[in-house]
């Protein structure tokens, strides 16, 4: 069993960025750590499935990234979302100090509360343009896009539905897709 020296004190990104590299994710909420395991094959499957179908769809001043890769919102707080879309210029050699474009997180038992919730709420707070729940039991996509400071829902598809968003970028998408071999 992995024993990790915990301070008595809220950690920072520079704790964070002290823990071992594990297969674990390791992620802030306000100087909490939360640490899951390593998502399952169907989990990894899908956010393949996304990369694929939104990595060519990204402008060039933009850059998609999987996890684990932070976005730190403060001293306190980093999440490593499964996908996330940044503008270059925001961009530094190790993190995302900065709102993303669209944050997707791809629900799994340890982390499905955090992301619905919590996750949810800091990006939201943080300035994040757009963000995706994708849960792969259903399958179902639910896209948000932030207006006057909160996230509204524009569009959630489930199986075979297919949800067509305009921003960041136009793209189609069928939950059924993502989950197939």
């Amino acid at each position: 069993m992995l024993e990790l020296p915990i301070p008595s004190r809220p950690l920072t990104y520079d704790d964070l960025a002290a823990m071992p590299d594990d297969g674990r994710r390791y992620e802030l909420i306000d100087g909490m750590l939360l640490v899951s395991p390593a998502p399952s094959r169907l989990h990894q499957r899908v956010v393949r499935r996304l990369l694929l179908l939104l990595d060519p769809l990204t402008p060039v001043e933009w850059e998609m990234f999987t996890a684990p890769f932070d976005v730190v919102l403060d001293e306190h707080t980093s999440f490593e979302p499964d996908l996330v879309l940044a503008r270059m210029a925001d961009l530094t050699p190790h993190n995302l100090p900065a709102p993303p474009v669209l944050a997707i997180e791809v629900l799994s038992p340890s982390t499905r509360t955090i992301d619905l919730t919590t996750k949810h709420a800091r990006l939201q707070d943080f300035g994040c343009a757009h963000y995706w729940i994708v849960d792969p039991d259903t399958p179902s996509v639910i896209a948000y896009e932030l207006v006057d400071g909160h996230y509204a829902e524009v569009g959630q598809a489930i199986g075979e539905e297919s949800l067509t968003v305009d921003r960041p970028f136009r793209v189609e998408v069928t939950p059924q897709r993502l989950i197939e071999r």
